[in-house]
């Protein structure tokens, strides 16, 4: 099974520049490139801040995009989203009984778990008792999963980064679900953080992936500003079966030279200077 996992497009009004770069040339030249080499993917997976502003012309920038794309899409929204601008951009787009744009996607035995991290006026992640007892029901009746989410909802060793991370408040409540439902959970994947980290929560793994735009640098120090700049952005190929999961990384806006080498021994000989 292969899907595209994307995050972080910060669309903006058509026309308007994000960070320095225009986000729609961006996230149409990756979807061009998922079209192009991964038309086979079952899902594109976009895990949040569509938008920059949460302004209703940029969802609807977004929804012309991915009309009808080659590969099904699946949205979810992040901090710099607005819920209802969202939900009026795309009023069919399944919600939880409390409005909340939490949703699942059964594919090939493999339940997709979307979850909903965002509250008004907070980069911080939220997800309180009520998402926790819909995301326990959701992964009841499911032998295996995976969760995708906008926000990291563990630290990350970086302390400027940590503190717009899952609210220290929900982590708990969160991390027990993680727990309890350990055996079929088979991966976290995220966005938000603009840079692929990997590691385990839980005894589960993880990967977060880089943006279409402008990317994360870690610190490890910093404890108050966000580190970052215009490097190349990139999305994920997860290549996923049953007990395993291979993720490749994708530098999709790569315009440099591309060199090819066999594989054989003498491929890879040292040059002999000409006499």
């Amino acid at each position: 099974m292969k899907l595209i996992h994307m995050s972080d497009i910060h669309l903006s009004v058509p026309g308007e520049q994000m960070g320095g770069l225009d986000p729609h040339a961006r996230f149409a030249q990756a979807l061009a490139h998922v079209a192009a080499h991964h038309s086979d993917a079952l899902r594109l997976i976009i895990t949040g801040d569509l938008t920059h502003w949460g302004e209703p012309e940029a969802y609807g920038a977004l929804k012309e995009a991915i009309d009808d794309f080659v590969v099904p899409v699946r949205l979810m929204i992040g901090n710099h989203d607005d819920r209802g601008a969202f939900q009026s951009a795309f009023p069919d787009h399944p919600a939880d009984p409390s409005g909340y744009i939490n949703y699942t996607d059964d594919v090939d035995g493999l339940r997709l778990i979307y979850l909903d991290t965002c509250a008004p006026k907070t980069h911080a992640g939220h997800f309180g008792a009520d998402r926790c007892d819909w995301l326990a029901e959701a992964l009841e009746g499911a032998p295996r999963a995976r969760l995708f989410l906008h926000h990291n909802p563990m630290t990350l060793g970086l302390p400027a980064e940590d503190k717009i991370a899952l609210v220290p408040a929900d982590r708990p409540g969160f991390r027990a679900i993680l727990e309890a439902y350990q055996d079929r959970i088979e991966y976290l994947h995220f966005g938000h953080v603009h840079a692929p980290i990997h590691g385990t929560y839980c005894g589960i793994p993880f990967a977060s992936v880089p943006s279409t735009g402008n990317q994360s640098i870690p610190d490890l120090r910093e404890t108050e500003m966000l580190i970052g700049g215009p490097l190349p952005p990139a999305y994920f190929v997860l290549v996923v079966d049953e007990g395993a999961t291979t993720i490749h990384q994708i530098p999709f806006a790569w315009d440099g030279p591309v060199h090819k080498t066999g594989t054989a021994w003498d491929d890879w000989a040292k040059p002999v200077a000409a006499e």
